[in-house]
């Protein structure tokens, strides 16, 4: 095999499946008995997804509805970045959004990680918001992908593997 081999890695989320869990959710929160007359509610707020209740208890309780929905739809949880719960005013908010693309401090992390314990013939670089990853062999590639799947910190897919 002369020519090299190349994979991409990339983070990406389906918008749809996640509009198909909120809106799930909500339906969810409007119909369980826990959720009356405590204003909870969950709903886009431009990029973000924001989640109201009278509690902090109740917008965690939120949360963890629009978690179990998006796993459902099998999206991962790596991909939700969800902040703490905050007081405004009468009731509480929480704001979360979804992460896509890896964000640059995160592509360094990969390059090292590749750097460090995958073959010595694997060779990574950053594109923008994704990592090009390539050897002239598609064993030491399919290893780099065993590594990479173990990455706590994002939800990594491998596209436009190449021979």
């Amino acid at each position: 095999m002369a020519g090299e081999s190349t994979f991409d890695v990339v983070s990406k989320v389906d918008k749809q499946e996640v509009a198909n869990a909120l809106n799930q959710s909500q339906k969810e929160i409007a119909q369980r008995y826990d959720f009356k007359g405590v204003g909870a509610e969950i709903d886009f707020s431009g990029e973000k997804i924001l989640m109201k209740a009278n509690s902090e208890e109740r917008v965690k309780a939120v949360l963890d509805v629009f978690e179990t929905k998006l796993i459902k739809r099998g999206i991962s949880l790596k991909s939700l970045d969800a902040g703490e719960p905050f007081a405004s005013g009468k009731e509480y908010r929480l704001e979360a959004s979804i992460k896509e693309g890896i964000a640059q401090d995160m592509a360094k992390k990969i390059n090292k990680i590749i750097r460090d314990e995958a073959p010595k013939s694997v060779k990574s670089q950053i594109q923008g918001d994704e990592l090009r990853v390539t050897s002239k062999s598609r064993d030491d590639l399919q290893a780099t992908m065993a590594i990479l799947k173990n990455f706590e910190e994002a939800d990594l897919q491998f596209v436009n593997f190449r021979s």
